[in-house]
């Protein structure tokens, strides 16, 4: 059975590791390798796997998940100093290149993935990129891996981790800022925060939950789009007010950021 360390007992580990534990992984399966004993003893208590302050334990397992800061992996890299020959690399660090893996762990197989903040709650959206030296069952257990806590698009070419990163790696500020907006207009309008907080949050999941159904958005702004109702007349307004363009420019920044911190 195949063992997975992580090197890195943060949120996003302890995400990864409770969603594992759901899907069926074992907890004698799993390791986490940190050098905070606070952060070790919360993992083995809530999860009941075994924590480590020893790289060594890291190496040895068949699939290394790195979930610590970019500027860690050179240092986790020279601790990790065997042949990792025949095992997995799982990246979730951001900006992080499948070439700069390579130069620190070796021509090994790496999955370099853009994960996002709603994995904390199983509904994660995340990027996969494995480069060539991946085989196909290392290819299926990371998409395994990514999809115990959410959904996982494999993309093709690793540049478009950065187009990953403007939709759903920083996508959830986007919502989060027009639910604030929402909030702060319906209150102007008369409601009260909590009014005005709770009818917003309701109707943005109820709105997800829709488009989640398959059917095409178009297609649902459509039906709610009465000619000439109050719909229509906030939809016009948005729409004369450019709304698609800020869209556009906002992801675009997005991504061309992505990119300046990919070369850095």
């Amino acid at each position: 059975m195949e063992k997975i360390a992580f090197v890195g007992g943060g949120n996003m580990a302890a995400a990864i590791i409770g969603g594992l534990i759901a899907s069926g992984w074992e907890s004698s399966r799993i390791t986490v390798v940190d050098p905070n004993a606070d952060q070790r003893d919360r993992l083995t208590a809530d999860h009941g796997i075994h924590s480590t302050a020893d790289m060594a334990d890291a190496a040895a397992a068949d699939i290394i998940v790195l979930a610590v800061k970019p500027q860690v992996i050179a240092a986790v890299a020279e601790q990790m100093d065997v042949n990792l020959s025949g095992k997995l690399i799982l990246s979730i660090a951001a900006g992080v290149t499948i070439a700069s893996l390579e130069d620190l762990f070796g021509l090994i197989a790496i999955a370099r993935t853009m994960p996002n903040t709603p994995a904390l709650f199983g509904l994660g959206a995340t990027g996969l990129f494995v480069n060539e030296h991946t085989t196909g069952a290392q290819r299926v257990a990371a998409q395994a891996i990514i999809e115990a806590f959410g959904i996982c698009v494999t993309v093709e070419r690793e540049e478009l981790l950065d187009a990953v990163t403007a939709v759903s790696g920083s996508g959830p500020a986007y919502y989060f800022l027009m639910i604030e907006e929402m909030i702060r207009v319906g209150t102007e309008l008369g409601l009260s925060p909590e009014d005005a907080k709770a009818l917003t949050l309701q109707t943005a999941l109820g709105a997800a939950t829709m488009a989640a159904r398959g059917e095409a958005p178009e297609d649902l702004r459509a039906r709610v789009t009465s000619p000439n109702g109050t719909t229509h007349a906030a939809i016009v307004s948005m729409q004369e007010s450019g709304f698609g363009d800020v869209i556009s420019k906002a992801m675009s920044a997005c991504r061309d950021r992505a990119i300046e911190l990919g070369r850095k």
